[in-house]
């Protein structure tokens, strides 16, 4: 049995005003004579077919072909789900022609197919164990995102033969195959809150020491921060009703963490117990589900959703409002598109802490630990010793806690547990950036400044306040550096001259001035992203 076309009237209506272009003459004029006629939708579709993706497919598989990204480990591949990434210049109406000719070339080769083909296996779940499914077995283009504005795209469940009409538009950035992600936590036990304590403290811990904690009990006040996992118990009343439920992306999933992981980190980061940020607030951002597993393309919506949420909050600031930040202890394979959205939230605002992974191998080989622009964050024990599970390597920036945990957790509105991983660390350094962002100097000082410290210029200034050689155990090209919150002290030695003390250090980064580019005398789109494509590829470790 085959499935049958159905083609909406509003594409019908948007592809005769769009047919255009002189290889589409000939079907706009067919579409216009036609009308709105749903009976002769056949005909224009079988048309469209016919020169969209027998002409520009065939064109196409020359070396204009956009790149296609596969993931290494075939397991964690989503079967026939893709994100596609539109080029910075693409406009708005390229965009929105390139997904009418998509979507209608998409049910033509979908009514073709028989209802036994993997590619509705696919669209109904049944080719992966994680039970992500399309929102209907036709599947198509699912979602579409844009990350601070400069990152477009959109995710949908489509052929080999759609793939390849996709990346023959040259609207088209990349395609990259859509994968699970998993939580980072290691593995859960009874255990002591030590990581507080350990934070606190430039010497190593002793009897003394052990559970002491040092800080300054207005630490967070002004601070949003974002925890994109499973979600967060927000009932729990270590949080004193300063959580709240953002969003949840996995497709008819509920509200609530069914893993418990998301409600761990958000503790480290803000409870009154177990957090570093004793009063900031905190926003679930649901990305995977109550088993700890979920899509690329779901954790790249729920970045867009923090970006949006950021910059809504800058724009319409309440008052004390003093930044965003965001963690995200989670990880998969190697992926451009999971670094570039992480880049490009950091680049719009927010503070990115993400976990290093718990592989023991070289953070660079997996995501989003491999983003340049986020704080990648390996464990530590309590011996200070690197955790044995921890990845490493020169994507890592620094250490933290991350043995042994104790936190938040689910099950009650008081329930507590000690968990493992580089999941862990991370929220400590999520918890550290509220924490400083809090309590930056004052109006009256000379160090005040009315414009939000910059994540780069925050980055840079944990590191440098870290305890140098705490670690042991640290396998080469491995920062040997653990985060340190001042001792309960005022930050004034972190603060150094102020938030812009190192702005200037920053320029020595590959930098791209897009408006004098465009207003350049010799200024040509081809040059334009040549220049663009460059600047990516130095920014890029693959």
């Amino acid at each position: 049995m085959k499935v049958g076309t159905v083609v909406p009237a509003v594409a019908l209506s948007t592809l005769a005003a769009a047919l255009i272009i002189p290889e589409f003459e000939d079907a706009g004029k067919l579409i216009q004579s036609l009308g709105n006629d749903i009976k002769s939708s056949e005909a224009i579709i079988s048309l469209i077919y016919n020169e969209a993706v027998k002409g520009e497919v065939e064109a196409g598989k020359s070396e204009h072909l956009s790149p296609l990204y596969t993931t290494k480990d075939e397991a964690s591949a989503i079967p026939h789900r893709y994100i596609v990434v539109f080029k910075k210049e693409a406009s708005e109406e390229e965009i929105a022609f390139h997904k009418e000719v998509i979507t209608a070339a998409h049910l033509q080769l979908v009514s073709g197919l028989d209802t036994s083909h993997t590619f509705f296996a696919a669209t109904g779940g049944k080719s992966n164990e994680f039970g992500i499914t399309a929102k209907d077995t036709t599947g198509g283009i699912q979602d579409s995102f844009s990350v601070a504005d400069s990152l477009k795209g959109y995710v949908g469940y489509f052929t080999g033969e759609l793939v390849d009409l996709i990346r023959s538009n040259p609207s088209v950035e990349f395609v990259e195959e859509d994968s699970i992600v998993h939580s980072s936590g290691f593995k859960a036990q009874s255990g002591a809150p030590w990581g507080l304590a350990r934070v606190s403290h430039r010497e190593r811990l002793n009897l003394g020491t052990f559970n002491r904690y040092l800080y300054d009990d207005d630490a967070g006040k002004g601070v949003t921060t974002y925890v994109v996992d499973t979600g967060i118990n927000i009932d729990h009343v270590d949080f004193e009703k300063r959580a709240r439920w953002g969003v949840t992306m996995p497709y008819n999933d509920a509200d609530l963490d069914g893993s418990g992981h998301g409600t761990h980190c958000a503790g480290t980061m803000v409870s009154k117990t177990y957090g570093i940020a004793k009063k900031a607030e905190v926003v679930a951002v649901k990305v995977l589900r109550s088993n700890g597993t979920g899509s690329m393309s779901d954790v790249l919506r729920g970045v867009e959703y923090v970006v949006s949420a950021h910059k809504e909050a800058v724009s319409n600031p309440k008052k004390g409002f003093k930044g965003s930040v965001a963690n995200l202890s989670l990880g998969g394979g190697r992926s451009r598109i999971m670094d570039m959205v992480i880049d490009a939230a950091v680049d719009a605002g927010v503070h990115f802490t993400v976990a290093a992974g718990n592989e023991n191998q070289d953070a660079c080989y997996v995501s989003p630990a491999g983003s340049k622009k986020a704080i990648t964050v390996a464990a530590s024990t309590l011996s200070d010793d690197r955790a044995s599970f921890s990845n490493w390597g020169s994507c890592v920036d620094i250490f933290a806690p991350g043995m042994n945990i104790l936190s938040t957790y689910i099950g009650s509105n008081t329930a507590v547990t000690a968990m493992s991983g580089t999941s862990m660390a991370a929220p400590h350094v999520a918890g550290l950036l509220a924490y400083a962002l809090s309590l930056q100097p004052d109006s009256d000082s000379e160090f005040h400044s009315s414009v939000l410290v910059s994540p780069a210029v925050l980055k840079k200034k944990i590191i440098d306040y870290g305890t140098k050689s705490a670690i042991r155990q640290v396998p080469p090209r491995t920062p040997n550096n653990l985060i340190f919150n001042g001792g309960g002290d005022d930050l004034s030695e972190f603060w150094g001259k102020g938030p812009s003390s190192t702005e200037n250090e920053e320029s020595s980064q590959p930098t791209l001035d897009l408006e004098k580019v465009k207003d350049s005398p010799d200024f040509s789109p081809a040059k334009w992203f040549s220049d663009v494509k460059l600047l990516w590829d130095k920014l890029s470790i693959i």
